[in-house]
């Protein structure tokens, strides 16, 4: 399925129905006066998170979303129906901003959060209402109130404990699929992952965590370049942060600068959170040389193999620690 992380639409809620001018008109009964009932209420727009959906995709093809009016008031004092809410159902960290202001108007981060997000227009009152001693025949009604109408957009920020960060092919999607269930597209060529892919990491027992493989960054990327923006923003929903880096790589130190170095251009909170720097691909080098590179570099570095499954246990142990308790 086609991963959609953000799109426009257009909301309108229902119009309240308007109230009405009756009079009770009953055999053997004068003088009934004025039993005019209320309109009922129009239908709001309701934004409400379901776990169910990872994508934006359905609203991609549907742009436009207006809820039911309310019904007009009716004689003997009966009140219209009100209408019933549209649901808008959006996946689980969908946040939702108004087009013409830019102001936030929800961040749905939690299952089964809502929110209304064009509320519905009030019925207006029938002559009834206006009913007064000194106006005991009232000949006025009012018109239902209008719904909200707004254009918002709507922009989904993948939620997880763990995001993997790294440059292309370092082998982001090779760890999510061996130690989750997913499958991400994996090869041997640059920016095989082109949209995030999420997966549920056992952490010993009773405990799992959700692990992000965000595609992969390049220098510029704060800036718009390679897939930029489009995936980096995602990165800003994780907890904790993995560097993955190619043991191939000839400057691994400078490749984790530039990573961080992205991280913090585009939000200079990202690089404060907890961090591990995994070397991976240590299957791809001799035992001797596998020491000689590691006493190169920082003692608290991560050695591992996800093809030959090596250094599970310390890569484990390394996310636990950061996680939110």
């Amino acid at each position: 399925m086609k991963f959609i992380d953000y799109v426009e639409i257009e909301v309108a809620a229902g119009n309240g129905g308007a109230g009405i001018i009756a009079f009770h008109t009953e055999k053997f009964v004068a003088k009934g006066g004025p039993d005019g009932g209320d309109g009922g209420n129009g239908g709001s727009i309701v934004a409400a998170a379901d776990p169910q959906l990872t994508t934006l995709l359905d609203f991609r093809y549907k742009r436009k979303y207006k809820a039911n009016n309310g019904q007009p008031g009716k004689g003997k004092l009966r009140t219209g129906k009100t209408a019933d809410d549209t649901i808008l159902r959006l996946p689980v960290g969908t946040i939702i901003t108004d087009k013409e202001n830019g102001q936030p108007i929800a961040d749905l981060d939690e299952e089964d959060a809502s929110v209304i997000i064009a509320a519905g227009g009030k019925g207006g009152h029938g002559n009834a209402y206006y009913k007064s001693p000194t106006n005991q025949a009232p000949r006025k009604a009012q018109s239902g109130f209008p719904g909200e109408t707004r254009k918002i957009a709507l922009e989904l920020k993948l939620l997880a404990d763990v995001g993997l960060v790294g440059k292309p092919n370092a082998g982001k999607s090779t760890i999510l699929a061996a130690y989750s269930a997913a499958r991400p597209k994996i090869a041997d060529y640059p920016f095989t992952t082109l949209k995030p892919n999420l997966g549920i990491v056992k952490i010993g027992e009773h405990r799992s965590c959700v692990m992000a493989d965000i595609p992969g960054l390049i220098e510029g990327a704060s800036e718009g370049k390679g897939l930029g923006h489009q995936f980096l923003k995602h990165i800003q929903r994780t907890a904790q942060i993995i560097y993955v880096i190619d043991i191939n790589d000839e400057a691994i130190e400078e490749s984790l600068a530039t990573l961080s170095h992205e991280l913090e251009e585009f939000d200079p909170d990202l690089p404060k959170r907890p961090s591990t720097v995994v070397i991976t691909k240590t299957d791809t080098l001799s035992e001797s040389d596998l020491k000689d590179l590691s006493r190169s570099l920082p003692d608290d570095y991560i050695y591992i193999s996800a093809v030959a499954r090596k250094g599970t246990e310390e890569f484990i142990r390394a996310i636990e620690k950061n996680l939110v308790r």
